[in-house]
């Protein structure tokens, strides 16, 4: 199967998004007075995986570790642009005032960083873009589920090398902000929506470090949050320290369901 693509410019995908963002990205979009928010996964870890098995390999490489309670597990930390409705840097003609400047996940959508991600036609439905952004006689986007835009691919690789550079930073900025709030991996995000002054201050002073891991966060410090009650049973059997994400009392958090309905 091939997929074509060419970009129409209709700005479906600058609406009612979540932005991942580089550390320097991030920075650069709260001086322009945007909000961003940190989105926080674990997953358990109790063992390290075979050097084989890709996904989890790809899941280490861009997180941290950690624990809650009893249990190991790797946190996972999204910087990301935060508003509601249009981009504030998406004009009223459909062009983006930033283009530019604009972050990496901008430059290469429709694709994502995610090497695992088939690009077939449950892809092409997940997009924003119309139909005739996928019109036949489009350039090349995709081959046998493999991208092949060669403007892309160096793009790609260049957020994958920054997603794996910046997480001791990541790390970091916890620490500074004294995150300790996570969601269980696949199931959603736990975000953190620090004051845009307190989250510059705290980007510019771990961004400023020499760039060493942070030391392992200690025992028992992050919290898990589920919606579901069988996972929730889990994590109490193992000594994890669990809420239920839709009723946890004391958390400055909003729970991101991945798996709720779309309104």
């Amino acid at each position: 199967m091939q997929l074509n693509f060419a970009c129409t410019q209709c700005g479906r995908c600058c609406q009612n998004h979540r932005v991942p963002l580089s550390v320097h990205e991030a920075t650069a979009w709260l001086r322009r007075g945007g909000d961003v928010h940190l989105l926080c996964d674990a997953i358990a870890w109790p063992a390290e995986p075979a050097q084989g098995d890709a996904p989890a390999q790809y899941r280490r490489q861009r997180s941290f570790a950690a624990a809650s309670g009893a249990l190991p597990v790797r946190v996972g930390v999204i910087l990301a642009a935060s508003f509601p409705g249009r981009c504030p840097h998406l004009m009223g003609d459909k062009r983006c005032s930033i283009y530019a400047e604009r972050p990496l996940v901008c430059r290469i959508y429709p694709a994502s960083i995610n090497p695992f991600e088939p690009l077939g036609a449950e892809f092409k439905a997940s997009k924003a873009c119309p139909p005739e952004a996928w019109d036949a006689h489009g350039p090349a986007f995709a081959r046998a589920g493999q991208l092949v835009d060669a403007a892309t691919l160096p793009l790609i690789d260049e957020a994958r090398r920054r997603a794996v550079q910046e997480m001791p930073a990541k790390q970091r900025l916890c620490d500074a902000l004294g995150i300790r709030v996570a969601a269980m991996a696949n199931e959603g995000f736990a975000v953190h929506q620090p004051a845009r002054a307190e989250l510059l201050a705290a980007l510019q002073q771990c961004s400023d470090s020499d760039g060493g891991a942070a030391a392992d966060s200690p025992p028992g410090h992050w919290q898990l949050l589920s919606p579901q009650p069988q996972t929730l049973q889990i994590l109490h059997e193992v000594g994890a320290q669990a809420q239920h994400a839709h009723q946890a009392a004391g958390l400055a958090v909003e729970y991101l369901d991945l798996h709720a309905p779309t309104p």
